[in-house]
């Protein structure tokens, strides 16, 4: 079976078999149709008697989420490797309290569209024509708790750990990929990571194409000198402009006006085509503006696809996070964020591949989709074989805790009062 295979590799990353089959009912934990997903609410699914096995499993038991992480990247290459994929990078944000929780601090959010107190992580999806999983994370840790010695300590921050950009962790993780021989020719992102030129010329270093978007004040040079890109693109003729479809959505095909203009590069160290590539909304006119790069010449509708893809990692925070309880986790350490994050991702990682391996397609059905398969992964395998905790014992545990956090606060409250 798929996911015992998968399994039974990530298991070999624990020395124990305690937390081998710990980990294994956290992933299912995950995979649940749970209200809220924590450390209390996947105990009770797996039928322990306290949650202190899984909180143990996030910070106390030694095991290393970047080796996790090595295995899902390693088992989505060999279930959904496709030298023609796409690697998506963008970040999201997870709205917070406080300030204590690692990396936190007031940040623009794209979740929330607006600067909002929150943590932001950088992650990395796989996409192809078919399907498309999560295979890496970096949490990005502003500048301001990069230099402060005493918030790095409480949050146990490593100490190798410095202040990096998110289009440099990005590159990481790209980098990382490359080198594992996971299988891809394209980069998509948006305009975080399109207006970094170190970023551009890493992505040509390691061969790999790549169309990013820009600002619309972003400059290129063409044979006639510098210019804007929006003021290049007032100056298209109508013939200069088509039609083609960036991909399928939920409500058919994304049809949108394309213009692609070939510019010189003959100072680059490493060759290669590089094209200004302009999209229009044909309702609004609203245009968007992608800067790209591949070691061949290309055709437009070749950009137009990859350009389509970097949606793929929408699709994937959405699922990651009203499914599998991506932004639930409620840890403020570094050790315990990375460690739900992967496990977030390898569950993520078992439920695309076991969509894209699903051949048979009755008609008059649509294909198999990643939530429908957590639905009935869930409803034929995890639930008829799952232990069951005491419900009373675990009301009272519940209570128990809150009474003791709530005679805490008012301790607190009490010192803090004239």
């Amino acid at each position: 079976m798929l996911f015992d295979g998968l399994m039974l590799t990530v298991g070999g990353r624990f020395r124990r078999p305690e937390p081998r089959r710990r980990v294994r009912d956290f992933v299912r934990g995950l995979l649940a149709p749970l209200p809220r997903k924590n450390c209390w609410t996947i105990a009770e699914h797996a039928g322990d008697s306290g949650p202190d096995g899984m909180q143990d499993l996030l910070t106390r038991v030694r095991w290393d989420d970047a080796a996790v992480r090595a295995d899902v990247r390693a088992f989505v290459g060999e279930h959904l490797g496709d030298p023609e994929a796409v690697l998506v990078i963008d970040e999201t944000g997870n709205l917070k309290k406080g300030r204590h929780t690692v990396g936190v601090q007031r940040q623009y959010s794209g979740t929330a569209g607006k600067i909002e107190n929150c943590q932001l992580a950088v992650h990395l999806v796989y996409a192809t024509d078919t399907a498309h999983a999560m295979v890496d994370t970096a949490l990005y840790l502003p500048k301001s708790w990069c230099d402060d010695p005493e918030r790095r300590t409480r949050a146990g921050v490593p100490e190798q750990v410095r202040f990096a950009t998110k289009p440099q962790l990005a590159a990481r993780m790209i980098t990382a990929a490359v080198t594992a021989g996971l299988p891809c020719r394209w980069v998509a992102g948006d305009e975080a990571y399109g207006n970094d030129p170190r970023l551009a010329a890493r992505l040509r270093q390691l061969r790999l194409g790549y169309v990013l978007a820009v600002a619309r004040s972003h400059q290129v040079t063409t044979g006639l000198g510098v210019y804007r890109v929006d003021a290049l693109a007032t100056g298209l003729p109508t013939i200069a402009w088509q039609r083609i479809s960036a991909g399928r959505g939920a409500k058919g095909h994304r049809w949108y006006d394309w213009s692609y203009t070939a510019l010189p590069h003959a100072t680059d160290a490493h060759g290669g085509h590089h094209w200004l590539l302009i999209r229009r909304n044909r309702r609004t006119g609203e245009l968007a503006f992608y800067r790209c790069w591949s070691p061949q010449p290309v055709p437009l509708n070749r950009l137009v696809a990859v350009a389509g893809r970097r949606w793929k990692i929408e699709e994937a925070f959405q699922a990651a996070k009203t499914g599998l309880g991506l932004d639930q986790h409620q840890h403020r350490r570094w050790r315990s964020w990375h460690r739900w994050t992967t496990l977030v991702i390898l569950a993520h990682a078992f439920l695309a591949a076991a969509t894209a391996n699903h051949h048979h397609q009755p008609v008059g059905l649509i294909p198999l989709t990643v939530n429908e398969l957590r639905h009935l992964f869930h409803v034929l395998i995890i639930e008829p074989t799952r232990r069951r905790a005491d419900p009373l014992l675990w009301s009272i545990r519940r209570r128990r805790h809150q009474a003791q956090a709530m005679t805490s606060h008012y301790a607190r409250q009490a010192l803090t009062e004239p």
